[in-house]
């Protein structure tokens, strides 16, 4: 069962990343600009953003089966329609229900790993699964570059479109919603019940806490491997397609080493899980500074650490999942965990139509032929986003361990 969900888990990524080293050849096909390639990633991460907290109750209600394999079709139709389109109208569409379907995938394996394992097992299957999920990713950065060169873009991506139609046969063949019985139906939710647990998740210090930490962490990774970071590479470190393909495929894999060291970190000392996001982020700017600020063009082992650190703000992003499920009861751990998961995809959607606005207004004549400076100018922007997310996270902290230390004395009270 787990197996077959984080195999659709993985086609997901895979189909969420591939535009990441298809963006110049996107540029060429459809005639756009760099704010016009930056809004098929918008539109994507706008739309899963959105659909989080909607889809988690579609989860609770309908099951995990039903709504997996609704993502999945939709993900299939919307790549094939990306394949196909020859206009940008057209290719924008397709973007927006391949961003639907993505977003009805991690959600539902989550709740496949939680019914099927034993309690002791979930969290250990929960991080493997955002592990190995990320060879979505790798599948997508040198073997897609390899079939866009080879096979031109339609057939390029009617076959990533085809590992869909497989995955259907095996999730209508195979999955079921728990051990004893195949579609899992739950009660029916109000508006007022739903409002109201959202409302509560968010008042609460530590939710909050959460949105922050993953607002921090994730947006850096998330542009780079979804649009950005090919035509950062190539353009404006003049580093070959090959190398640019690796350097993301070395970023995915330092996502993947990073996260069971995270999770581990985490369980260990639960005390200084902020403390561990202020360390990682503060590693982020210090290497993207170093990056930006070297005369002429960066050498590739300085890159190599680039990956490799802004890698690990993905995993690193999961900590505030583990602070909004200790700040919230159990009841409201779907409608938390909705709030703070839309926390780094809201900063990658903003950062993802910054840096094509930028690129826009810094490229002479328009057109994708970007320079270095212009690339420069672009990834500066983000240090507005890490000054807010860091700024709230420290405010946050603070008041998340006032509202601890004030349940702790009461419970003392309480206990006497």
């Amino acid at each position: 069962m787990w197996l077959v969900g984080l195999l659709v888990y993985l086609v997901a990524v895979f189909h969420r990343s591939s535009l990441a080293v298809a963006g110049l050849a996107a540029t060429e096909r459809f005639d756009i600009s760099a704010s016009q390639l930056a809004t098929f990633t918008m539109l994507q991460l706008l739309v899963y953003a959105g659909m989080q907290i909607p889809v988690g109750l579609l989860v609770d209600r309908f099951g995990s089966r039903s709504v997996l394999l609704t993502g999945l079709v939709l993900m299939t139709l919307a790549q094939g329609g990306f394949a196909l389109a020859h206009s940008y109208p057209a290719a924008l569409v397709a973007r927006v229900f391949v961003g639907m379907g993505d977003a009805m995938t991690f959600i539902c394996v989550l709740r496949l790993v939680a019914t099927w394992f034993p309690a002791r097992r979930i969290p250990f299957f929960t991080q493997l699964t955002g592990t190995l999920g990320q060879l979505g990713a790798v599948l997508a950065a040198v073997p897609m570059t390899w079939a866009l060169g080879h096979l031109g873009w339609t057939k390029a991506y009617l076959l990533a479109a085809s590992l869909g139609v497989a995955l259907a046969v095996a999730v209508l063949l195979v999955l079921h919603d728990s051990p004893t019985t195949r579609h899992l139906r739950g009660p029916t939710l109000s508006f007022a019940q739903v409002r109201h647990s959202l409302a509560s998740s968010w008042a609460h210090p530590g939710t909050r806490l959460g949105f922050w930490m993953h607002f921090s962490t994730q947006f850096s990774a998330t542009a780079l491997s979804l649009l950005w970071g090919y035509p950062f590479f190539v353009k404006g470190e003049h580093q070959s397609s090959a190398t640019a393909g690796l350097l993301l495929t070395l970023m995915v894999l330092a996502v993947m080493a990073a996260g069971p060291t995270l999770g581990w970190l985490v369980g260990a000392h639960p005390w200084h899980r902020s403390t561990m996001v202020l360390v990682i982020v503060s590693s982020i700017v210090t290497v993207w500074t170093v990056v930006l600020t070297w005369p002429g063009h960066a050498p590739t082992w300085l890159l190599v650490v680039l990956v490799v650190v802004v890698g690990i703000g993905g995993p690193a992003s999961m900590i505030g999942f583990d602070v909004g499920r200790t700040s919230n009861p159990h009841e409201r751990l779907a409608s938390a965990s909705g709030i703070i998961n839309q926390g780094g995809f809201v900063a990658s959607l903003v950062l993802v139509i910054v840096i094509g606005v930028v690129l826009d207004w810094r490229t002479p004549g328009g057109g994708s032929d970007y320079t270095p400076s212009a690339f420069r100018w672009a990834m500066s922007t983000q240090y507005f986003i890490w000054a807010l997310g860091l700024t709230q996270v420290v405010r946050y902290r603070v008041r998340t361990r006032r509202v601890v230390d004030r349940d702790e004395l009461e419970g003392i009270a309480r206990g006497a």
